[in-house]
């Protein structure tokens, strides 16, 4: 698949905006947009950095705003749409093609007979973003001028300038702009003002104007604030002959490396390389993957970060989705098996596993590390059971012993607090041998979106899900402490109990099963997709024919192209659409909402039950489409319920990248 548009895509302004690019730094930091250079979101940016990686994520330089002069007459290549909803100017219109090569997006701007490209990517493991201009094609010299547009603010957040002075000074190759005494410089600068070995072919001036009420178009969509100032801090300017090139680098660094032909051939080098370990880690006699699987590969590679820690400065993590959410414990231990196991990159995963295990605490994974670096959150009652599924899947494929044996204590200990009791009414009741979970307020599930005080899926009680890990992990123990000569006895008798009384979740009235069971409303009946975990886990506590059940109830009811809906749509509380403001969107979130990522246990529930590689595989392919409509070459987090399942959320989502690639490998036949 080549991710390829031209004037039918890049020359409609609706087309061009509703596409995103995305390229990343490995520690946190971004820079995004749209195909037609319209800022549409406040997370947008040329650069957006990881000020406290993999957090403090800090908008730095908004974009550039490029003009060019060839043959006396002035072309605009940017666009902005303003806070009255002008387009001004329409620089979009000049775009002949766009495409994505491998992650880097690239343009090319027609003007008269020149051909001007553009490319963006970033340093690996530094706030650094690089824009190449190339003259592909032209009769005479052409003259670039680029206006940088700044601002300093968290990514949530949007700037009113409100006569924000900011210190913008020269500096040897470009300028450096400081918005504040303490805050990190932003430097702007350029190859083509060196003055030794390169001709001397630019300049740059200090400018200092506000430019007011920039529109953002989702931000009012999603019922946010949708105006923002941004500054013009400086001005480049340089003239480029035909087939002559310059590179524009912002930067957090005083001095980044400005040699834009070798920073791109590193760039180029690390995407071949994450190419050649997926295809190395390939079933031996198996056809060539598809061009849109070797899209996720990279694809996969922009949500590993890295995660220092006291014991371990190489520490790894996993970032949840672009462009709003950090690193999450629930959403890292389901995406490590899709994005490093399944992709060769069995180091990262064991990288991954060390990291967290450092913040188990009362037997819990954190769920959250929140943007401003406080203490982690622990409110979550499957990230710690997704934590055994995890290591269950490095060690079937890799036999590391030694991380097994360093990991087991904390395992152990995990499932004596669960026994004991943890926070939040998290326990297991001695009763049925199930797991309890739950206090007034709180979310614990997956499906925990929260608005003030209201808990929109409160599912207090025991969700079939998080018994069904819980089960999975019991199992796995026991094969653990085999492995590893320790007793293993009680976990068997464990998982044995908890097997026979999961026949409680079974509605034979409905034929498939109960989502919760002991809340305070009494057993939940809806039909949610989280019974699909009950098979699709490497161990499931549900009879073959139960299983065949909850599959064909999901495919007939649940299943989209994209993804399973959160709810039956025949349910009182369904909603097919999300949008709106906070409350209206998160509403929505789980009442309906299509999720991505639970294409892939679908895929292996249906994969198991039929044991027919090929028809489960069909399922998949629907997203080899998607890749070229909403985060361009990823995997968006949503979708709506209700045809035509538009794109909705994060544009690219690491447990949809992650369950698709792992529900591709297990379907090769």
């Amino acid at each position: 698949m080549c991710i390829e548009f031209g004037r039918e895509i890049c020359g409609n302004l609706d087309t061009a905006e509703s596409r995103e690019w995305l390229v990343t730094n490995g520690i946190g930091g971004y820079a995004s947009a749209t195909v037609a250079g319209l800022l549409t979101r406040r997370y947008h940016g040329l650069l957006v950095a990881a000020l406290k990686p993999p957090l403090g994520r800090t908008l730095l330089l908004a974009k550039l705003d490029e003009i060019v002069l060839y043959d006396t007459r002035s072309y605009s290549l940017h666009t902005n749409r303003w806070a009255d909803g002008t387009v001004s100017p329409h620089g979009y219109q000049h775009i002949e093609r766009f495409s994505l090569e491998n992650t880097i997006p690239v343009w090319r701007f027609a003007v008269a007979d020149a051909l001007l490209e553009k490319r963006v990517w970033m340093q690996q493991g530094a706030n650094t973003t690089y824009v190449q201009y190339t003259l592909r094609r032209a009769t005479q010299p052409l003259k670039l001028t680029l206006k940088a547009m700044v601002n300093y603010r968290d990514y949530h957040g949007d700037t009113q300038s409100n006569g924000w002075q900011m210190s913008v000074e020269q500096v040897e190759q470009g300028i450096c702009v400081t918005a504040y005494s303490g805050a990190v410089p932003l430097y702007l600068l350029s190859d083509s003002l060196k003055g030794d070995s390169y001709a001397l072919r630019g300049s740059a001036s200090v400018a200092h104007n506000w430019y007011y009420g920039f529109d953002l178009a989702i931000e009012r969509y999603r019922g946010l604030r949708d105006k923002e100032d941004h500054l013009h801090a400086a001005t480049f300017e340089v003239t480029l002959n035909p087939g002559e090139a310059i590179a524009f680098v912002a930067s957090t660094e005083k001095q980044p490396d400005l040699h834009g032909e070798a920073a791109l051939k590193l760039r180029r080098a690390q995407e071949q390389k994450l190419t050649g370990l997926w295809n190395s880690n390939q079933p031996l006699n198996t056809k060539e993957s598809p061009s849109w699987i070797n899209h996720l590969v990279l694809a996969a590679d922009q949500f590993i970060v890295n995660r220092p820690v006291p014991e371990d400065s190489n520490g790894k993590t996993v970032i949840a989705g672009y462009h709003w959410f950090g690193d999450w414990g629930r959403d890292t231990m389901i995406s490590l098996p899709g994005l490093t196991i399944s992709t060769g990159r069995l180091e990262v995963a064991r990288s991954i596993l060390r990291t967290f295990a450092r913040y188990v605490d009362q037997g819990m994974l954190p769920n959250r590390f929140p943007d401003a670096g406080e203490q982690p959150e622990y409110n979550t009652v499957d990230a710690t059971l997704w934590y055994f599924e995890a290591v269950r899947a490095y060690y079937s494929a890799t036999d590391d012993d030694n991380l097994l044996g360093e990991l087991f204590p904390i395992l152990a200990d995990i499932i004596n607090w669960h026994c004991r009791g943890t926070r939040y009414n998290i326990h297991l009741d001695a009763a049925d041998g199930l797991l309890y979970a739950g206090v007034a307020g709180v979310q614990l599930t997956w499906m925990d979106a929260k608005i003030d005080d209201w808990v929109v899926t409160p599912r207090i009680g025991k969700p079939i899900e998080v018994n069904a890990l819980w089960y999975n992990a019991l199992r796995t123990m026991a094969k653990f402490a085999r492995q590893l000569g320790k007793p293993h006895q009680e976990y068997e008798a464990m998982a044995d109990r908890a097997q026979y009384r999961f026949s409680r979740f079974w509605n034979d009235e409905t034929g498939y099963c109960y989502d919760v069971l002991d809340s305070p409303d009494g057993d939940d009946s809806a039909l949610r997709p989280n019974q699909i975990f009950a098979v699709s886990l490497p161990e499931s506590p549900l009879t073959p024919a139960q299983q065949r059940s909850v599959v064909e109830a999901c495919g007939r009811v649940l299943l989209t192209s994209h993804g399973l809906r959160s709810l039956a749509p025949e349910h009182l509380r369904y909603q097919g659409k999300y949008g709106g403001n906070q409350y209206q969107r998160d509403g929505a979130y789980h009442q309906g909402t299509v999720w991505g990522w639970l294409l892939g246990p679908f895929v292996l529930a249906h994969l198991r039950v039929y044991k027919n590689p090929e028809q489960a595989r069909q399922f998949l392919e629907p997203m080899a489409n998607h890749l070229t409509a909403h985060g361009l070459g990823s995997l968006s987090e949503i979708f709506d319920g209700d045809a035509p399942m538009t794109p909705r959320g994060c544009i690219a989502q690491a447990w949809t990248v992650a369950e698709v690639l792992r529900a591709w490998l297990a379907t090769e036949s």
